[in-house]
């Protein structure tokens, strides 16, 4: 009997260490959505049209604004930023801020960052003026 009960127990115990790795990935999963919760916005066709030609204008290599994509759109407040490509540069976030009414370029980051650099990334983008939770997400979703 105690040869059934050890059987039964080994395989108990994967479960519980599965269901324990689950949620961990599930806590890191609703973490990272909660830096982004109510900023990251939907990467729509008006976006793009939006955010395309602020991009293009941007760029001191000459791009067309048909040829940026977009990874990620993030808006807060009078300020937003795009995660974007161009066939003309390295991928990299663009920030905006929005005066008067109208987007301007204030800056771009670029490169790789490892997630242990997230309090930088969040202190430089406070320090350009973006708002904490932009902050927050952008520097969530470039360490993703």
């Amino acid at each position: 009997m105690p040869e059934f009960n050890s059987l039964i127990r080994r395989p108990a115990k994967l479960v519980m260490i599965s269901l324990a790795g689950l949620g961990i990935t599930l806590t890191s999963a609703f973490a990272a959505k909660h830096d982004c919760g109510g900023v990251k916005v939907e990467v729509t066709t008006a976006r793009k049209q939006e955010y395309a030609p602020l991009v293009a204008s941007a760029m001191e290599n000459k791009v067309k604004s048909a040829q940026v994509e977009f990874s990620t759109i993030m808006e807060s407040g009078d300020w937003s930023a795009a995660y974007v490509s161009t066939p003309v540069s390295d991928d990299g976030m663009m920030f905006f801020q929005t005066v008067n009414g109208k987007k301007h370029f204030r800056e771009v980051w670029g490169g790789y960052a490892d997630p242990s650099e997230k309090p930088e990334l969040v202190s430089w983008a406070e320090k350009l003026g973006a708002p904490q939770d932009l902050a927050k997400c952008f520097a969530e979703t470039v360490t993703e």
